[in-house]
Parts: C-alpha cells; sequence; structure tokens
C-alpha cells in the first residue's frame, strides 16, 4: 500500500503524552545510584542508611518542586497507581462527610475506575475540554460530597483546566480536591489549592514505573491498601530506588528547560494545527487552541478509521496516538472526544518532545495528507 508524500525516514516518536523518551539526566542517574540504592532503606547498616540518603534527597527535590512537604510527598510504583490511591484513599478518609466523588467528565480511565467504587457526580465540559465551572461549583455543593477529581490538562486534547477556579469553589464548599497532574508536572507549575496530587514520572521523561503521590497536611487520608500505617501516604513493598532517583534527577533538568522547551514545542505545534486545517479536507483540529499544553495537539478526520490511520502512519514510520481508535478491549471511542460533543472519526494525537525536530514535523505534515486520502480512498468515500 502506497500513499503520496515523501519517505518518512528514520522512525520518528510523536507520542510523548503516552510515555516520554527517558532524560539523559534520568540516565546517568540511575547508572549512578545502582551501585548504593540496592539496600533496603529502612535498614540500620551502611548500605542501607546510604539508600535512605538516597532517597530523601530524592524526596527532597520533588517536594520542592511542587512545593510541598517531604513529609506529604510518597513514591509509588506508576501514576496509575497513585492517582488510584489518592481517589481512593481520599474518599475511604471522608467516610463521615459523605461517599460522592465529583470529577469531571474527561479523567483519566484510572480515575474512572476508581470512581465506580464510590457514587460518581460527573460535570461536563465544553466544546473546547474545558470545565463547566458553574455546573463543578453545584456538584461540589450537593450533600455527601466527600472527595473530587480534576485532570490538570486533558492528556487526550491538551485543554488546560481552570484548576486554581475549580480549588477555589472546593475551598468554598469544605471538599478536597485531588489534581491528576501527570501532563503538567515538569511542564508548568500546578495552581494552588488542591489536597491531593499525583503524577508520573515516565510523562516528564523520567523511568516508568514511579507514581508521586503527594497528600496535605490536614487532609484525611486511608490507604486502600493492607498495610501498616493506614494514615500515612506510602506504598508498601521495595521502592525501586535507583528509579526514583533518576525520577527526581529528570524532574529537576526538565523544570529547568521548561520556558525554552514549551516555547519551542508549542511554535511546532502551531504549524501542525495551521498545516493540518489548511492540507486535509473534513478535518477537526480538537482542543482550546490557546489554553493548551504546549506540547499536545488533536485532530479528527471525517471518513476515516482511526486505527487504520495509526497503522498506516506506523507503516510510514511515525508513532502517534488516537483517542478513537477502537481497540479489542474496549471498541468504544474515547470518552474525552465524546464529552466534548467533537468529531471522533480518524482522530490523531500528536504529542511532542524534547527531542522533536522541526524537520520530523514537517515530515509529518507533508506524509499525513496523502495517508488520510488514501484510507478514504479505499473506503469508496
Amino acid at each position: 500500500m502506497d500513499y503520496t508524500g515523501d519517505p518518512a525516514g528514520a522512525a520518528v516518536y510523536l507520542d510523548a503524552a503516552s510515555a516520554t523518551p527517558l532524560h539523559p539526566v534520568a540516565r546517568e542517574a540511575m547508572l549512578a545510584s545502582l551501585a548504593d540504592g540496592w539496600a533496603d532503606p529502612a535498614r540500620l547498616y551502611a548500605a542501607g542508611r546510604r539508600a535512605q540518603q538516597l532517597h530523601e534527597a530524592a524526596t527532597a527535590v520533588v517536594a520542592e518542586i511542587l512545593s510541598v512537604r517531604v513529609d506529604e510527598l510518597s513514591f509509588w510504583p506508576s501514576g496509575t497507581s497513585a492517582a488510584q490511591a489518592a481517589v481512593l484513599g481520599g474518599l475511604a478518609g471522608r467516610r463521615r462527610a459523605g461517599s460522592t466523588l465529583v470529577h469531571s467528565a474527561i479523567e483519566h480511565s484510572a480515575v474512572l475506575h476508581a470512581a465506580r467504587t464510590a457514587s460518581a457526580s460527573e460535570v461536563g465540559v465544553d466544546r473546547l475540554g474545558r470545565l463547566d465551572l458553574d455546573a463543578w461549583s453545584k456538584a461540589v455543593s450537593a450533600p455527601g460530597v466527600a472527595l473530587a477529581s480534576l485532570i490538570s490538562a486533558s492528556h487526550e486534547v491538551g485543554t488546560v483546566q481552570p484548576v486554581a477556579a475549580a480549588a477555589e469553589l472546593c475551598a468554598e464548599a469544605g471538599v478536597p480536591l485531588f489534581v491528576d497532574a501527570a501532563q503538567t508536572v515538569g511542564r508548568s507549575p500546578v495552581p494552588h489549592g488542591w489536597s491531593l496530587l499525583s503524577a508520573s514520572a515516565h510523562k516528564w521523561g523520567g523511568p516508568a514505573g514511579v507514581g508521586v503521590l503527594a497528600v496535605r497536611k490536614g487532609v484525611r487520608w486511608i490507604s486502600p491498601l493492607p498495610q501498616d500505617d493506614l494514615y500515612r501516604p506510602g506504598h508498601s513493598g521495595a521502592a525501586n530506588l535507583p528509579a526514583v532517583v533518576a525520577a527526581a534527577a529528570s524532574l529537576r533538568a526538565v523544570v529547568a528547560e521548561a520556558a525554552a522547551l514549551n516555547a519551542r514545542l508549542s511554535v511546532l505545534v502551531d504549524r501542525i494545527r495551521d498545516r493540518v486545517a489548511a492540507t486535509v479536507p473534513d478535518v477537526e483540529i480538537v482542543g482550546d487552541p490557546v489554553e493548551r499544553l504546549p506540547h499536545l495537539v488533536t485532530f479528527s478526520c471525517l471518513y476515516v478509521d482511526g486505527e487504520a490511520l495509526l497503522h498506516a502512519l506506523d507503516r510510514r514510520g511515525f508513532a502517534v496516538s488516537s483517542g478513537s481508535s477502537c481497540t479489542s478491549s474496549t471498541l468504544k471511542p474515547s470518552h474525552v472526544l465524546e464529552a466534548m460533543g467533537v468529531l471522533s472519526h480518524g482522530n490523531v494525537r500528536v504529542s511532542l518532545h524534547r527531542d522533536t525536530t522541526e524537520d520530523e514535523v514537517d515530515r509529518f505534515l507533508a506524509v499525513l495528507p496523502g495517508v488520510v486520502a488514501g484510507i478514504r480512498r479505499e473506503a469508496g468515500m
């Protein structure tokens, strides 16, 4: 199957929203910590004390960046486990207040899965993917609300959420707010006002398998896992200390680079938005064009199957994601796109990383129109 367009050449990774390539600093830190980070940091002998020092140093770095106390921070085996621990632990800690979880309609599936254990109240978004604050205010003010959950920025369309305004409404109602900040930590500061927050290291250039959970002092939280201390956030079992050290080191590095990198990637995303709209017929650019993540853009192509489009682009050497490709596990389009009421056919999410070049973006833009046209011809459109 030969679609028009220039050869893709070397493979191009454009799915940083799923996992960002390992930052060089993370690789160096992990290798350096393997020699001293293998022992159990809870032990009192020299190797254990050295491991404990590494853990404390990594915790201090992440805590400083998130503007929290070190005893408010814990590491988890993944961003998913940290997010679900925030929701489940937050609900358990607030049983006396109620059992309802208020959440946006565009939360990550990890949060939605945890929400099924409670009485959930879903708040919609507009066509740009932005939270309906009036509906949010009514929802968090209702009787029996134990916790509210809001993603800091949509992982599928890039729209940045009004976290500060939502947090203020939660504070007025006396409801703690959990923020899933996986897409923003390392890229931009998270607004104040939240009570619980989670993040994932492999979204900012750290290794996979490291999640971060911050629970503010005074917020009632009870562990959803059986462990010795049910009231102090933390995952039972041995932590992957070299990975934790690498996560902290890479976070410090990406925060230092964030302003310059965001500016460069935002220009490339604007180019994608403009060129796709101009060169691909019957396409809808999805998400807020201004209040958005700097590295992510999503668009949907009418009369195109999303899964076929992803496979066709992959054959040309481009790794992208989709919010509408039917998978063998769910056979459903993206709940985010459905909540926004936008076109979900032929959806492509392009997310850039620190090594993405202008040439790679231009090659993608040169190939895309021919790929879409080829799929439409095969479908008889």
